[in-house]
């Protein structure tokens, strides 16, 4: 075991001057740092930073998670004659004293929030009392066409104040795409995704604008090598910069459903692509950059701060902050949408942030929708082991095979993902899958999510909303066939016949969502 001395950095000053390029107010000033004023952020390996969280909790031994690959000698389950070692869920309507919980003051005021003390402290981590407020830029405003649909694309950049510990830079990054050819305001689904978010059809200069940039280009290549002058002339017409194709209004529709997105806008909605990476890296050497190591001045997490996951949902919380400040939105119907681990993410946003008004749960597995206890597909060790920084440190707790506090499995858990659905009660809550054969594998475990949806939707009927219209009986209620939804409430589920994606339950979720919210797109005037 790694020795406490190579994890925490022992604040000698380091007497050097850092120059950091920042913008200041729109000025564009060199600001000077000394850095030997903040201690110098760690710098880990993600096997580094899990072996210091063991080492603070007292864990000596993790148990390994399972694989994937059904050939290996550890191979996942999938016998769900053996699935359910701990059937019996924590229950919902019952405090901690005992008591029952007999009206919907003592689910908010009491059972709620007992709830939600557990799900912070030993799964997804604690928001830290003194994160720095965010501040929203516009930095590229476009008029453009989406399909059909005329839309104003904004980039966006909400910058983190880093006064505290200017080491660390997080800016949020996201493109806001609102259509306008519908009466406003509309609503908006804000989407977690991988990688840089882009400009969906950027507008394009007009053909005399064209001729100005290839006569500038040519003289350009030209100048930096004489030779190309001779392919020039030899191709006089030729134009190496040109225009893409534009929207075709006249063609017939595409065969089979739009794209996700498209189907918004067309359907009236707005929609945000959000860069998750620009909140937190999506990996445990990240824990000390990105919005965690800024508010933890680049040191090591304790056990109950909060994981990867809880910090997207925070950044989530952030973008509905801008959204709020834009009269083109009606902020009262931002929802929020996710697949995999960001289906994860979604479920956590939903359950803790309750200014969002819906959400679209894509194959979220363990760690979103899919139950803890169960022993199927993805297990609790593989989010205590190679997905620990989604999680609270103390999640790791029960994946410990050897510690001080001897070994603890699922079983332990307090709460359970039923446990995170009830905390999205009353609010629309879809919980999306395909199928396996199409590559949304058993891994995901897809019954332990329909468990976990019937037994939230005891809280869901308590506090007046409609579940998926079924006993709340998880133990024995079957899964629906596949493309049977089960849409009439404010809980809802459905399996397409699709892969790891929830695109082809948009459509559903679009007409579905529409109702619960009570909006009908109506024509700009």
């Amino acid at each position: 075991m790694l020795s406490p001395g190579l994890f925490f950095f022992n604040m000698q000053k380091l007497f050097v001057i850092v120059l950091l390029l920042s913008v200041n107010s729109g000025t564009g000033q060199t600001q000077i740092i000394d850095s030997s004023r903040y201690p110098k952020p760690v710098t880990f390996t993600q096997q580094e930073d899990q072996q210091q969280m063991m080492q603070q909790l007292g864990i000596k031994k993790l148990r390994p998670g399972p694989s994937g690959n059904e050939n290996a000698s550890n191979h996942a389950n999938y016998d769900e004659s053996i699935a359910n070692p701990y059937p019996i869920l924590p229950e919902l309507l019952t405090s901690k004293n005992g008591k029952k919980v007999t009206n919907a003051d003592m689910w908010w005021n009491q059972r709620r929030p007992e709830i939600m003390e557990d799900m912070e402290r030993e799964v997804y981590g604690r928001l830290p009392r003194n994160i720095p407020k965010v501040t929203w830029t516009v930095k590229i405003t476009d008029r453009e066409f989406v399909g059909r649909t005329p839309v104003i694309a904004k980039q966006v950049i909400g910058h983190v104040d880093n006064s505290e510990y200017p080491l660390i830079n997080v800016d949020i990054n996201m493109i806001v795409v609102l259509p306008t050819n519908v009466k406003g305001p509309v609503p908006v689904l804000i989407m977690f995704g991988y990688g840089k978010p882009a400009f969906p059809a950027p507008t394009q200069p007009s053909p005399d604008d064209m001729e100005k940039l290839n006569r500038a280009f040519k003289e350009m290549m030209i100048k930096s090598n004489p030779e190309i002058k001779d392919i020039f002339e030899k191709y006089p017409a030729y134009t190496p910069v040109t225009r893409l194709p534009g929207p075709n209004f006249f063609a017939p529709p595409p065969a089979g459903d739009l794209p996700p997105t498209e189907q918004l806008l067309a359907a009236g909605w707005g929609y945000v692509n959000l860069e998750t990476t620009s909140i937190q890296a999506d990996n445990g050497a990240g824990l000390t950059r990105g919005i965690i190591g800024l508010v933890n001045k680049g040191q090591p997490r304790k056990p109950d701060d909060w994981g990867a996951l809880r910090a997207w949902s925070w950044g989530a919380a952030r973008v509905l902050d801008y959204l709020e400040t834009d009269p083109a939105v009606d902020a009262k119907k931002v929802g929020i949408e996710g697949v995999s681990r960001f289906g994860k993410a979604a479920l956590v946003t939903l359950a803790f942030e309750q200014r969002f008004s819906i959400a679209l749960i894509g194959s979220s597995g363990k760690g979103g929708a899919t139950l803890h206890r169960r022993f199927f597909g993805e297990a609790v060790e593989s989010l205590s082991g190679g997905g620990y920084y989604w999680m609270a440190g103390n999640y790791m707790k029960y994946g410990a095979a050897e510690a001080s506090f001897g070994s603890k499995n699922g079983g332990d858990i307090p709460v359970d993902s039923h446990s995170l659905i009830a905390l999205c009660a009353p609010r629309p809550t879809f919980i999306s899958y395909g199928i396996p054969e199409k590559g949304d594998a058993k891994w995901l475990d897809q019954q332990g999510s329909y468990m976990a949806t019937v037994a939230a939707g005891s809280v869901y009927k308590f506090l007046g909303a409609k579940d998926l219209g079924v006993s709340n009986d998880y133990q024995k209620e079957k899964m629906p066939p596949v493309l049977t939804g089960l849409l009439d409430g404010e809980l809802a589920w459905r399996q397409h016949d699709g892969g790891h994606t929830d695109a082809p339950n948009m459509k559903f979720f679009i007409t579905w969502a529409n109702s619960k919210l009570k909006y009908t797109s109506a024509p700009a005037q």
